[in-house]
């Protein structure tokens, strides 16, 4: 039988990190990665060179005026552009279309919201 839970925003927050890592989507088979929802790909240069900071949440319901309540969320970039292959964003879409969360909301581009001011920025980020 489930529970269910009820976390405060902080707690939320103090639970969650994000990895993230920008790509070139190409027409090549050679740059295929099956398993992209099990996260980061830190395979050769891939998921090695990685800044750390703060932040919240994203998205276009956040701004300089109105804050994420979920804050501060541990961050963890890759700081290099690769190449991967459409067919493995293809089997991402595949893959989360069977989640017991329902992910059909993640399925399309998103937008992103303006960038923090200076002056509401964390000033923390560091190379491991």
């Amino acid at each position: 039988m489930e529970t269910l839970v009820t976390l405060t925003p902080q707690q939320i927050a103090s639970a969650v990190g994000v990895q993230a890592q920008v790509f070139t989507i190409v027409n090549d088979e050679t740059y295929y990665y099956p398993n992209l929802m099990r996260g980061m790909i830190v395979d050769g240069e891939k998921g090695t060179d990685i800044a750390y900071y703060t932040g919240s949440t994203t998205g276009t319901s956040r701004d300089n005026d109105k804050c994420s309540q979920y804050a501060p969320i541990t961050w963890q970039v890759d700081r290099k552009c690769h190449k991967i292959s459409a067919s493995s964003f293809d089997q991402v879409c595949a893959d989360m279309k069977p989640q017991r969360d329902d992910m059909s909301d993640d399925l399309y581009a998103h937008g992103s919201r303006v960038l923090v001011a200076d002056e509401y920025a964390a000033d923390n980020g560091f190379r491991l």
